[in-house]
């Protein structure tokens, strides 16, 4: 990716994504290289998801996906995942009147019934108080795995079979991502990864099959406004064929 951008040229402004789907990574890796401890990363992380939210509102970006935390994060250290859950209530509360003010509206995705009991009723009252926004549209990814949410869509859809309310000869693409977590939000245009990983983890398996992907090896402490830029104007210079020519 090139080098971070401190203004958004005419032609990526022109051809903004309407959804950017992110995988927050390297909040350890961050903490660890100045001898924190790794919950100063997750607190330094939600600094640059406070920012990167502002910014894609900012910019009219519609909808931005944010891997919060993934499935398999379920096997840390168990003080780790609990001073996780403690500061995403914390984020949760604190979050809503910026949020508000900004006209950012907030959904979530993933095995929600997998939180802690006040997780999920942070997270309800978080997602009421912003449900009238019209702005960006905040997914936060959270207990998430994509195969977890391709086996539910599947089991759906064979209970609906199982019960002859559809045909298999019926199941189309569509149908498949109508049954998803995802099945109100548009594809992503664009995933960004940071931490210069060159793997998608688990994240939107089917819904990024044509997305474009931009690594970068910033971490995610570290990103902000100018790679997020840098990032638009990387989607700006591709040509998107989606299987032509």
């Amino acid at each position: 990716m090139s080098s971070p951008a401190l203004h958004l040229s005419p032609e990526a402004r022109a051809s903004l994504p309407q959804h950017v789907a992110v995988i927050m990574d390297g909040n350890g890796r961050w903490a660890k290289q100045r001898g924190f401890p790794r919950i100063e990363g997750h607190r330094q992380g939600a600094e640059s998801a406070r920012a990167i939210i502002r910014n894609a509102g900012e910019l009219g970006i519609k909808y931005l996906t944010l891997y919060a935390f993934s499935a398999e994060n379920w096997n840390r250290p168990k003080e780790e995942v609990d001073a996780l859950m403690k500061y995403l209530v914390h984020y949760l509360k604190n979050e809503v009147p910026d949020l508000n003010k900004n006209n950012v509206r907030l959904e979530a995705i993933g095995q929600i019934w997998r939180l802690p009991e006040n997780v999920q009723e942070q997270l309800r009252k978080s997602t009421a108080a912003l449900a009238k926004n019209n702005g960006l549209t905040l997914l936060l990814a959270l207990s998430y795995g994509s195969r977890i949410e391709i086996v539910d869509a599947v089991r759906r859809l064979a209970e609906k079979v199982k019960t002859g309310q559809i045909e298999p000869a019926d199941i189309t693409e569509k149908m498949v991502s109508d049954h998803l977590w995802t099945r109100n939000i548009p594809d992503p245009d664009l995933m960004i990864r940071t931490s210069g990983e060159m793997r998608v983890s688990n994240f939107l398996l089917w819904q990024i099959s044509y997305a474009e992907l931009v690594i970068t090896p910033t971490l995610w402490p570290d990103f902000r406004k100018p790679q997020l830029y840098a990032a638009l104007e990387e989607y700006a210079r591709r040509n998107r064929r989606f299987g032509g020519v």
